[in-house]
């Protein structure tokens, strides 16, 4: 089935001027789903998904958050943070017109939903969860990514070589996910040190008394061997929130290679979370 792709931009007002984020849109109708990325990734890395949901009727908007992809990318680290990135969320769906919406995320994009059914709950018909970063990641997510903000941040030459090599590679000559790699390595090391300074100095996520007061439906993926990742993480949040169902994959790479399954339990989650005329009544209470 065939779906309208649609790019729009939304810019964010402050006292320092106007940021712009950049988002698509996939189908049409009331039934929206918002799709958010992975650490420095680009949006673009859900448009598989994006598409086999707009294909089941769904409404899907993929996005940008400030400092990924194509939207703009300040070099300070205050704009950076998980409720920051959340109220960015927010913003999207006030400017799309969305009373409430599927929220989905890997990995940062699954931190970020759970910033959103925090804050704002009655905004959120359901969330599609992958890759959760909380209590049992923290040291791995420190050796991963700490390093990257030091080269960064004091041999800038490191990020900007990189940009160099992959920059010129055309993406529609290779593969999906080596040119999602490539799309994510194409970064200024000024932004790249900006973002992961504020995400690493700022909370995480939610804590677990925020979480367990999360009664919005939840289907969450989980993956093992994958110490940033890890599995715990995802059964901890799993035992925590209500209405919650867990997916175990095989691996990180399971949704990237073999995506029928995972993709298949994500749009029947998303469908019959609109299609159950309950949900409002039950993340109303």
């Amino acid at each position: 089935m065939l779906v309208s792709e649609s790019v729009g931009q939304l810019f964010l007002q402050h006292e320092g001027g106007r940021d712009r984020i950049e988002y698509t849109e996939h189908g049409s109708g009331d039934r929206w789903v918002v799709l958010v990325h992975g650490l420095l990734m680009p949006r673009r890395m859900h448009l598989p998904l994006a598409r086999a949901l707009a294909s089941a009727g769904l409404h899907v908007v993929t996005v940008d958050l400030l400092g990924h992809g194509a939207s703009d990318k300040p070099a300070d680290p205050r704009v950076y943070s998980m409720t920051a990135f959340g109220e960015q969320v927010v913003a999207l769906l006030d400017h799309l017109g969305a009373e409430q919406a599927v929220i989905g995320g890997t990995s940062l994009g699954a931190n970020v939903a759970l910033e959103v059914a925090v804050t704002a709950p009655q905004r959120v018909r359901g969330l599609l969860i992958e890759m959760p970063v909380l209590d049992n990641a923290v040291e791995a997510g420190i050796v991963a990514f700490v390093p990257i903000m030091f080269l960064a941040r004091f041999v800038p030459i490191s990020v900007t070589a990189l940009r160099w090599l992959t920059k010129p590679v055309p993406r529609r000559l290779m593969p999906f996910w080596i040119g999602i790699v490539l799309d994510t390595l194409d970064q200024h090391p000024g932004p790249v040190a900006a973002v992961l300074h504020g995400v690493i100095f700022g909370r995480i996520a939610p804590s677990s008394a925020q979480r367990k007061k999360i009664t919005a439906p939840t289907l969450i993926v989980g993956h093992s061997i994958d110490p940033v990742h890890p599995f715990v993480d995802s059964e901890m949040l799993s035992s925590e929130l209500p209405h919650a169902t867990i997916q175990a994959a095989s691996s990180i790479l399971e949704w990237r290679m073999r995506p029928e399954r995972l993709t298949k339990a994500a749009v029947d989650f998303a469908v019959s979370v609109w299609n159950d005329p309950g949900t409002s009544r039950r993340i109303a209470t």
